[in-house]
């Protein structure tokens, strides 16, 4: 071993969890390849919504963005989760914000930065990490096989083997179109792989899938392609400050902060789980650095002119590969940073070779489910709640709302009340507010 393989291991801890570099390299890889589309979708979201925001300027700002906030995420935290601007809510900063109250796109970044500001100090005073240290080990479990649900369904989605139905809310697709076909070859070629114990197989899933789409012209090369490319401008500090001292803008700048802290508590629990990092009192190590890596995130990505940047459930395909400390994230991180330079090469990646990996992510993280509590009703339904609702909602911080909402309800009404932490009765309150205003 090298004097730099060993600095690295002894930084990481691989060997005290069981891992190698090539490993954590592999998880890194596997990570970046399932969240790659994100530097595609969110500047074709955002990008083009008002003069000044152009496509290019945000794929910038969603690529460095990505790689520092997962880079700080390995260095601070030691955690195998990587980090981008969140679905779901850039479609909020988009569609509600945007488009539907007509505030100017600088002035949603601003609310976005004053929440970043916010999580930033209620990550250092440890706000946050109380919240996920209060969360009961039972709904810790059904986050877990929530988010495996979500992240399964999302992948059926993308590769249209779900789609909207009729008379139905959802359908199978047609599975005989080459879409839905080929993610249905790659994620029989996982479980193969996986099921052989043959290393890396989600990665060899996707980079096998892309292969044939690109040689049978379903997702041709363009013409005149080149892999290698200069990154646009990003948009620095483009704020308006003007507007901010309204009621509208308070619901605004409330939602982005609910959502950002939920959804990152949400992952990381989850894909803490799955990793077998969660202690025996149910904790998640280094919680308040993880919680920061996030803060700093979404400030830098407002800085530079994105949405709220947050911890990716994609994370778990790169704990499937076996990435279990930072080292996955820092790879991840890196691989974003890169991609500055090399658009072009990651957006040959079609949905049908991340989907796949998407669906294997969820069966991994059901496991959990055998350890709920179910035979209790006080613990079991509001399970059961998180569980449901996640994909059936869409949303990961719904889920945890309604979870925790029942168990308040139901814990005092069995004459349980003792057991709820105080953090959890005033979240109760809270989303109690939340669900009768939104």
């Amino acid at each position: 071993m090298s004097m730099e393989e060993a600095g690295v291991e002894k930084f990481f801890g691989l060997k005290a969890h069981g891992t190698k570099v090539q490993t954590e390299l592999l998880a890194g890889f596997t990570t970046f390849l399932t969240m790659a589309y994100i530097l595609a979708v969110n500047p074709a979201m955002l990008g083009g919504i008002g003069k000044g925001m152009t496509p290019g300027a945000v794929f910038t700002a969603t690529a460095i963005a990505s790689g520092a906030a997962s880079i700080i995420m390995a260095l601070l935290a030691n955690l195998p989760i990587a980090l981008a601007p969140g679905m779901g809510v850039n479609s909020f900063f988009t569609f509600t914000v945007v488009t539907g109250m007509g505030y100017p796109w600088q002035l949603a970044l601003t609310a976005v930065f004053l929440a970043g500001i916010v999580f930033l100090i209620l990550s250092l005073l440890d706000v946050r990490k109380a919240i996920i240290d209060a969360i009961p080990v039972n709904l810790k479990k059904a986050i877990a096989v929530g988010m495996g649900l979500f992240i399964a369904f999302i992948g059926l989605v993308n590769a249209g083997i779900v789609i909207p139905g009729k008379d139905t809310i959802l359908v199978l697709g047609k599975l005989s179109d080459s879409g839905p076909l080929l993610a249905i070859v790659g994620f029989i070629l996982i479980m193969i792989l996986y099921s052989i114990k043959i290393p890396g197989s989600i990665f060899i899933g996707i980079l096998t899938i892309t292969v044939i789409s690109v040689s049978m012209g379903l997702n041709p090369v363009p013409r005149g392609w080149v892999p290698v490319s200069l990154p646009a401008a990003p948009l620095f500090f483009k704020f308006d400050w003007n507007g901010i001292l309204n009621y509208k803008f308070f619901t605004v700048f409330f939602t982005f902060l609910f959502v950002n802290i939920f959804d990152t508590v949400g992952t990381l629990v989850g894909v803490c789980t799955q990793a077998n990092l969660i202690d025996k009192k149910g904790n998640v190590p280094r919680g308040k650095q993880a919680l920061l890596s996030g803060a700093i995130g979404t400030v830098l990505g407002a800085v530079l002119g994105t949405s709220t940047v947050t911890s990716y459930i994609e994370s778990a395909t790169g704990v499937a590969e076996g990435g279990r400390t930072g080292l996955t994230a820092l790879s991840t991180g890196v691989l974003f940073l890169l991609a500055l330079f090399l658009a072009p090469l990651f957006q040959l990646i079609p949905a049908s070779a991340t989907a796949p990996a998407m669906i294997f992510a969820g069966f991994l993280m059901m496991a959990p489910v055998t350890e709920i509590k179910f035979s209790d009703p006080a613990e079991g339904i509001p399970c059961f709640l998180t569980i449901a609702i996640m994909p059936f909602a869409y949303s990961i911080d719904d889920g945890i709302v309604y979870g925790i909402s029942s168990y308040v309800l139901l814990k005092t009404a069995t004459g349980k009340f003792r057991d709820i932490p105080v953090i959890i009765w005033v979240l109760f309150v809270v989303f109690v507010f939340r669900i009768f205003t939104r």
